[in-house]
């Protein structure tokens, strides 16, 4: 797409049968950096006991529910409406792509024709989703890595609170460049070899890559790489911490206070 991502038109669709509410203002904040989410609906039967706690969550996020009533026992009606929905605003042409919010393998056929009619898919799900899901998808990112920005976030503004500001600039500078919280996932041996090969393909007669192609590369081969299911909050930390295999440079840019980031095999 020649668009800035920011400037996309998302459409958000929740199944809020695999989603807890208290997932969901982590998850809007995440989907902002992708794009305006025009369209935000969730489905579900609402009637039943277990919708209780949704209402303030909709509100205060203007995400439109969906009733769907489960016709048969056993058989979740609300994937077919969401299927149907998608369907229905994929044709309506107002749309640059689609947020679908699952842990279910029921989705993987929508996101792949979705992005068969050139349509931007981002899921968000538990680190429990089916592969086939996540690589259906253009991006998909671990419910479980939001929950943890909530509550660093809550730390940082309760330590600026106590009077300690300065002492907690210098702390977060210092966490920036180790994990930020538990990881999800270890840096294990097909990890450094994604890494790897994906600096080989794009790297220049000396060796270097500019790490945001690294970046786009890595997501491109592996939808669910997200440096914060390996405890970094972003890519940059993450690479630094395997310098013995990895050399960084950072150049200056024209921009004043902005350098970009280049990598390359140390023994390239």
């Amino acid at each position: 797409m020649s668009q800035n991502s920011k400037e996309l038109k998302l459409a958000v669709l929740i199944d809020a049968d695999n989603v807890p509410y208290s997932n969901v203002k982590g998850m809007m904040e995440e989907i902002t950096k992708y794009g305006t989410p025009t369209t935000k609906r969730i489905y579900a039967d609402w009637t039943r006991p277990n919708a209780n706690g949704w209402k303030n969550v909709l509100l205060e996020h203007a995400i439109t529910p969906i009733q769907q009533y489960s016709y048969t026992s056993g058989k979740n009606s609300s994937d077919s409406a969401l299927i149907i929905d998608a369907m229905d605003l994929l044709y309506s042409g107002k749309l640059d792509g689609f947020c679908i919010v699952s842990s279910d393998s029921d989705f993987t056929r929508l996101a792949i024709r979705l992005r068969e009619s050139g349509m931007k898919v981002i899921g968000i799900g538990e680190q429990k989703t089916p592969k086939p899901f996540i690589s259906a998808c253009d991006r998909f990112i671990f419910i479980e890595v939001l929950d943890g920005a909530i509550k660093k976030k809550t730390v940082k503004t309760a330590n600026v609170a106590a009077g300690i500001k300065k002492a907690a600039e210098k702390e977060i500078a210092k966490i920036a460049e180790k994990p930020a919280q538990k990881p999800l996932n270890k840096i294990d041996e097909d990890s450094i070899e994604l890494i790897e090969s994906t600096i080989e393909d794009i790297a220049d007669d000396d060796g270097w890559a500019f790490l945001g192609d690294v970046g786009n590369l890595i997501v491109k081969k592996k939808p669910e790489f997200d440096s914060r299911n390996y405890g970094f909050i972003k890519l940059t930390p993450m690479l630094k911490s395997l310098t013995d295999i990895l050399e960084i440079d950072e150049r200056e840019s024209d921009k004043k206070g902005i350098k970009h980031v280049y990598v390359r095999l140390r023994f390239s």
